[in-house]
């Protein structure tokens, strides 16, 4: 939904941005900003800054920023309509009823339609589990002793036998079939509409704001499939969802626990690992890594100790990693799964696995291993081979020989021994290997990227330089324009600023609103806000450094205008203005 950008400001800026982080950060005042730890990353050394004067927030460490209605779009994972209500009730501001295009209202109208028939549904299976109808899914819950509170906290169901029950209490909600239909819980055929779901305990799935967009059920008896989900819906991707992160999200440990099914979530949440998700009967997805970034940096594989749960860990390692999570991989044995394990040996004994989980790598090692008879001489080199190949995915010098001396100790290998194979094998093989296959970038082709990377440096550090210190603007007047900017970005970026400037306020808060709907662009946005200058460099240094960075902006645009000038005049012009470049003298004082 659309909203006048005054209306977005009006409600920013009654919204103290202490004051609303303060509800969800520990801040302490140090200076004129406020500090705490990241709600964004797991850290021990307070990295999030607040700041009061731009009404900005921002993390040193993992580069999250923004105003207070991005605050609460990522931890709460709002809309920006969301978000801004939120905010604007809370400070009073009423928000303009805003005319929606006819399809734009057809399409929330038939979301908000969705979310009120999965509620109801979830509702309706809930009531059916405590009735005599849902005395066999009651029981198989208590069977597998869940608490009261547990069934109530994760809306615990059941679908009866009969085939259409949910179907016909939803037509008498006054739904028709096209829309149950497209809910993803009623089949309409030829022959009638019937349930998706009968005979099952009923799991709702729910988003980040405790809204049930899907559902899992559990069938009862030797039925096929056993279990069942939801299928794809307006509401629901399994591939970007994770059960239980509605509630893991908020844990606050410095971890999460991955595991296999909703079972095993429970389970580990009703013995007090608040922190335990399962991706929802799909294979774990580059998206379900993505969503667990912005809650921990490290991961706990617990999946099943059978072949298909080994299987499943030696997919999901390589996705975690590639998004920058270091995984750890959790052993169950003699139990097959958190659940059995929990219930056998108890809560304690669950956690000092955890303690002891296996780093991912050398997990791999081990399930590596396997293939091969180390009685046999041949055998061994071969295996011996492959470690070295798998060392080589390590393309940091000093991290690869951590490992070499890992696995050295591990598997009783000449530490010296390995670390030439693993020489000789790169030697043989060109550069090092990555683990996706690739091969890291030759010194030329380092270069190459360093050299073409060159302007937007540039660009960007005279951006965050004018945004710290407007008295700046004065040196490159007559120099530097916002279309001397060529990066698109941060083309956009500099006229804002430059029109701020020229109105004598430079609004970093406001500016960030513009790219609101970007992620990526909005990231790099609010990171021009919160580097500096003056805290990096000596004053000679920070005079020298703004010289060359206002000279090399301004040659890439020289540069860039040449190549692409009409007539002879302008290239003239463009070649007199290069000449006047190289005797240009800028000073920071």
């Amino acid at each position: 939904m659309f909203y006048p950008e005054e209306i977005v400001e009006e409600v920013r800026m009654k919204s103290d941005i202490v004051d609303v982080i303060s509800g969800y950060v520990k801040l302490q005042k140090k200076g004129s900003r406020y500090f705490g730890l990241c709600p964004f990353h797991n850290e021990k050394s307070p990295s999030f800054s607040v700041s009061p004067d731009n009404q900005m927030y921002y993390c040193f460490g993992c580069g999250a920023g923004g105003n207070t209605i991005t605050f609460l779009m990522e931890y709460e994972n709002y809309s920006f309509p969301e978000a801004l209500k939120i905010l604007a009730d809370r400070v009073g501001v009423e928000l303009p009823k805003k005319e929606m295009s006819k399809e734009a209202k057809a399409a929330a109208d038939f979301r908000f339609s969705l979310l009120e028939i999965n509620k109801l549904a979830a509702n309706y299976f809930y009531y059916q589990l405590k009735h005599p109808q849902g005395k066999l899914g009651y029981e198989y819950l208590k069977g597998r002793q869940l608490s009261e509170e547990t069934i109530r906290r994760f809306g615990l169901g059941f679908a009866n036998k009969t085939s259409d029950d949910l179907y016909q209490y939803l037509k008498a909600k006054g739904y028709k079939d096209q829309i149950l239909k497209d809910s993803g819980l009623v089949s309409i055929e030829e022959r009638g509409a019937h349930d998706k779901f009968w005979n099952r305990v009923m799991f709702p799935i729910m988003d980040m704001n405790n809204r049930v967009i899907g559902f899992g059920g559990r069938v009862m008896g030797d039925g096929k499939p056993k279990y069942l989900n939801s299928p794809e819906t307006k509401l629901f991707d399994k591939s970007r969802n994770l059960y239980g992160l509605n509630y893991a999200r908020t844990s606050r440990k410095t971890y999460m626990l991955i595991c296999e099914g909703y079972m095993d979530v429970i389970a580990m949440h009703q013995a007090g690992f608040t922190n335990a998700v399962a991706s929802l009967g799909t294979a774990f997805t580059m998206q379900h890594a993505s969503l667990l970034g912005r809650y921990t940096k490290q991961v706990i594989l617990t999946y099943d100790s059978d072949e298909a749960g080994i299987k499943a860990a030696l997919r999901a390692i390589p996705i975690l990693k590639d998004a920058g999570i270091a995984v750890k991989v959790l052993n169950m044995q003699p139990y097959k799964d958190p659940d059995e394990f929990i219930k056998n040996l108890g809560a304690d004994a669950f956690k000092e696995r955890i303690d002891k989980a296996r780093n991912s790598f050398l997990f791999e090692i081990d399930v590596l291993k396997r293939s091969y008879h180390l009685e046999d001489p041949e055998q061994k080199t071969r295996f011996y081979n492959e470690i070295a190949r798998k060392l080589l995915e390590f393309p940091e010098a000093l991290e690869r020989d951590n490992y070499i001396q890992a696995v050295s100790r591990e598997y009783f290998i000449n530490y010296q021994d390995l670390k030439q194979l693993v020489h000789s094998l790169a030697s043989r093989l060109g550069p090092v290997i990555q683990s996706a296959g690739q091969r890291v970038s030759s010194s030329y082709q380092e270069r190459k990227k360093e050299k073409e990377d060159g302007p937007k440096k540039s660009q960007r550090l005279l951006l965050t330089w004018l945004i710290e210190n407007p008295n700046l603007f004065d040196k490159i007047e007559g120099i530097i324009t916002p279309d001397d900017f060529k990066e698109e970005l941060y083309h956009q970026v500099a006229e804002m600023v430059f029109e701020g400037h020229a109105k004598g306020n430079v609004n970093p808060a406001g500016i960030l609103n513009h790219f609101i709907n970007d992620g990526e662009q909005y990231k790099i946005v609010a990171s021009l806000f919160h580097a500096s200058l003056k805290e990096s460099l000596t004053m000679e240094e920070q005079r020298k450094a703004f010289s060359e960075t206002v000279m090399k902006v301004k040659k890439n645009s020289l540069d860039e205008a040449s190549r692409t000038a009409t007539d002879i005049v302008q290239l003239q012009e463009i070649i007199k203005a290069q000449s006047a470049l190289k005797t240009l003298n800028i000073s920071i004082d």
